[in-house]
């Protein structure tokens, strides 16, 4: 690892809250964890090992309660799909939503993902990563914990296959526009956008609580998207 990637690991870019963990979240997390859990490991992650077959595999990082995990698990039973949450009320309620739908193309890790990105995931192992909706951690003084930053950007683009893509989404303007000269300065990865911008949405994409609120309270949306070359 590197010693930009490290200094920015000793910067976390969440805080792990003790959120409330209703019943049947905790027995989601006792019962259904060995099925669909992955424990962090410094070690490459096996595709085989993890999914049972190898298949097109989906990235999302902080996918919160997992709402639009479980949609795109279930529209693409040919897919493979891995989630990376801290937080562990949404692991629970993600496991049962798997468990309701039947879905078994979905894997989930409960760790920080700069560290199961640098340590767990091979080089070129996916095809698609979705970052939707980050902390913008507003205030200045806080921007150093923001998650997309040149050192993670790096290793995002070195996780992907060749015309592998990153999906982004953000409704705080300033970050939107951090993330898109972050991302444009990485030499991998090549902006889909015309103009060099941000895209439309995507149609697959369900609405998650962090979108909902921010259009409640009038934010507009950025999307962006990049291939890797």
């Amino acid at each position: 690892m590197s010693s930009d990637t490290e200094h920015h690991r000793s910067i976390r870019s969440f805080v792990t809250r003790a959120g409330r963990i209703t019943a049947a979240q905790q027995r989601a997390l006792n019962e259904l964890w060995p099925r669909f859990g992955l424990e962090f490991r410094a070690a490459p992650l096996d595709a085989r090992t993890a999914f049972g077959r190898e298949a097109p595999r989906t990235l999302e990082i902080g996918f919160g309660n997992g709402e639009n995990l479980a949609a795109l698990a279930a529209g693409e039973p040919r897919r493979d799909f891995l989630g990376i949450e801290v937080h562990r009320p949404g692991v629970g309620r993600l496991l049962l939503a798997l468990e309701a739908r039947g879905l078994d193309n979905v894997r989930l890790i409960c760790h920080d993902a700069v560290e199961v990105l640098a340590q767990q995931l091979p080089p070129q192992w996916l095809d698609e990563i979705l970052i939707l909706f980050p902390d913008p951690w507003p205030k200045k003084r806080h921007h150093k914990r923001r998650l997309i930053q040149r050192p993670f950007a790096e290793v995002l683009a070195s996780r992907l296959v060749a015309g592998g893509r990153l999906r982004l989404a953000t409704d705080w303007e300033p970050y939107a526009h951090e993330m898109l000269a972050t991302l444009a300065a990485v030499p991998t990865l090549r902006n889909e956008a015309a103009g060099g911008t941000f895209v439309t949405r995507p149609a697959e994409r369900a609405p998650t609580r962090f979108e909902r609120r921010g259009e409640s309270l009038g934010h507009e949306v950025w999307d962006l998207a990049f291939r890797r070359l």
